[in-house]
């Protein structure tokens, strides 16, 4: 993470989760050095993928969990709080398919009022691929163990789990065509 924006994100999510919630911040971390394996891939945009990627998880920190949809806590603590770049703040609240289950906890309409979807879909395929690519200690994983992980976790009747269940086939497709754009970049 080089870039001052990424820096500074790296900053608040230290703060936010280091010490309250430090499996968290490992997650965090992790899928924030995901992110610098995009770098070439994204160009002038990976500084913005690495502060989402060390950010995505903030709204997690029990401070901030106002709705306990953690994708919009932490999109509204980033913009209210810090007046962080609008892009950024929308990856974070749609960070992983955040839309569906969103609709599932009926807080769809707030969040895509407040912080619609980027048209930009590398960007948000690739925040897609970091998190969905990397365990909850900050391990590297494959995108199948990680949904595997979460349904053990949560289980199938719990709202997580069926979220994970109705958005499986969209990560997958987003992890397989950021895959490939790896693939296709000259060695």
């Amino acid at each position: 993470m080089n870039g001052a924006l990424a820096k500074w994100a790296r900053q608040v999510a230290e703060a936010e989760l280091r010490d309250t919630l430090p499996r968290r911040w490992a997650h965090s971390q992790g899928v924030a050095q995901r992110a610098t394996e995009l770098t070439e891939l994204l160009g002038h945009d990976a500084d913005l993928l690495a502060s989402a990627a060390v950010l995505h998880d903030v709204g997690y920190a029990p401070r901030l969990a106002v709705t306990g949809f953690h994708p919009l806590d932490g999109a509204r603590f980033l913009r209210d709080d810090h007046a962080a770049d609008q892009r950024l703040v929308r990856l974070v609240a749609n960070h992983s398919l955040a839309l569906l289950e969103a609709e599932q906890r009926g807080l769809r309409g707030d969040l895509e009022a407040e912080f619609p979807l980027l048209d930009d879909h590398r960007l948000v395929d690739a925040l897609v691929y970091c998190d969905m690519t990397t365990t909850p200690n900050g391990e590297n994983t494959s995108a199948e163990d990680r949904l595997a992980e979460i349904m053990e976790r949560y289980g199938t009747d719990n709202l997580v789990g069926r979220f994970i269940r109705r958005a499986s086939p969209e990560i997958l497709t987003a992890v397989s065509r950021v895959e490939a754009a790896l693939a296709a970049q000259p060695r």
